[in-house]
């Protein structure tokens, strides 16, 4: 029997591992991280299908699209049927407010409804006057906390095996496994000697909002994400601030922004601060790698750098890890499968 291991607990790793579950079901898939659930940077994120960039210098544009369809695909599915209420995926109606008028993101064409709103709509909603753009948006928000269970719960029933355990370097891995996928994010700084990958705070507070229905997203860092039992706001993304305490000056201009937004959000109970360090690359590594050791050579696809874009980008990227894990065991005996 082939054995894989997949490194890393966030979305990226568990989206991976699921999916070599379901295209390789011969083979027995491990997943080793040190940090699982609570303590994954993804456990914190928005979860709302709007990818941030529209351009990944290395990526091409065809290929960021195709892992946002991929993506969009699989949590539409979900978010339409009754899964839902289990996976967390809530088809939800928002608004995006804009200083600057950009070109038309990519994602436009993939979710429900996009549509850009007329000066007097905004006038209409009390907008803030200094946001001379809106779009009107439906799309998917991702309820991480019951995705990651779910998505865990797939894996151990269909026979995944999970190890609690820092790996320090790949080579540990050699004669344990016949390909190692690695989606460990920041972790790769130390396990692969990556210069490329690098931290960007991001820091959110959970208030329990249950009257506010859409959500609100802008170009100044401020956003407004109701899901179905809490909402979330936020952000900041700070590459110069590596601490894992929440600020309360950033906490103060989180709470003024969202307020002035959006006043309804006002009087909201909070529920607590969540704190986490993006894994940001440019490109996102998605790629085939043998490394050459002392006692023989070690498979490895490295699927990790998604930074803001776990969510919407992750299943895109777990999909094609996936084909390549599936090329790289072709040359395994056939009665090994």
């Amino acid at each position: 029997m082939v054995n894989i291991i997949v490194i890393g607990a966030g979305v990226v790793g568990l989206s991976t591992a699921v999916n070599l579950q379901r295209v390789l079901p011969g083979v027995k898939v491990k997943v080793v991280a040190d940090r699982f659930y609570d303590e994954t940077t993804s456990i914190g994120a928005g979860g709302i299908f709007l990818p941030t960039t529209t351009n990944i210098p290395g990526i091409p544009s065809d290929t960021l699209k195709r892992w946002c369809e991929t993506s969009w695909s699989a949590y539409s599915k979900m978010a339409t049927s009754d899964l839902a209420n289990t996976t967390g995926h809530i088809v939800s109606h928002g608004y995006l407010f804009k200083k600057t008028k950009t070109k038309t993101p990519l994602y436009a064409s993939i979710v429900f409804s996009y549509r850009e709103m007329l000066p007097d709509e905004l006038i209409r909603l009390g907008v803030n006057s200094s946001f001379i753009f809106g779009y009107e948006i439906t799309t998917i928000i991702t309820n991480m906390r019951k995705y990651l269970s779910w998505l865990m719960k797939q894996f151990t029933d269909n026979g995944g095996m999970v190890e609690k355990r820092k790996i320090g370097s790949l080579s540990e891995l050699y004669g344990h496994c016949d390909v190692v996928v690695n989606c460990s994010g920041l972790g790769s700084q130390q396990l692969c000697g990556d210069k490329l990958i690098y931290p960007v705070r991001g820091q959110v507070i959970r208030v329990d909002a249950p009257w506010v229905k859409d959500w609100i997203y802008t170009d100044t860092m401020t956003h407004i994400l109701p899901s179905d039992d809490y909402t979330l706001l936020g952000g900041v993304k700070d590459r110069e601030n590596s601490s894992m305490m929440p600020d309360q000056s950033i906490k103060q201009g989180i709470l003024d922004r969202c307020h002035e937004v959006w006043p309804a959000i006002k009087g909201a109970r909070i529920i607590g601060d969540w704190v986490g360090l993006r894994p940001m690359r440019n490109p996102i590594r998605l790629e085939k790698e043998t490394i050459r050791l002392p006692n023989g050579m070690l498979r490895v696809v490295h699927n990790y750098g998604h930074g803001s874009n776990g969510v919407a980008l992750g299943w895109g990227t777990a999909v094609d890890a996936t084909e390549m894990v599936k090329e790289l065991i072709s040359g395994i005996t056939s009665s090994k499968l």
